[in-house]
């Protein structure tokens, strides 16, 4: 089963509806372009800070966020 993760977010009224605003008009789901704008963001990260290293990932406990999909 592939494995996604929810997470919730706390936003002013004004910035969900900006944020909607471009999501429509960038032709994607809110869900795509959150998706879209955290590999965006992670790839900006590495590129100016350095490649996070993968022994660092596996010691994050993501089971708060961890759902499993049929």
């Amino acid at each position: 089963m592939k494995q996604s993760c929810n997470v919730n977010l706390k936003i002013s009224e004004e910035l969900l509806r900006k944020f909607l605003y471009v999501s429509q008009k960038e032709n994607r789901s809110p869900a795509a372009q959150f998706a879209f704008m955290v590999r965006n963001n992670v790839a900006y990260y590495e590129k100016t800070k350095g490649k996070i290293p993968d022994a660092e990932l596996k010691k994050l406990d993501i089971s708060e966020y961890a759902t499993e999909e049929n």
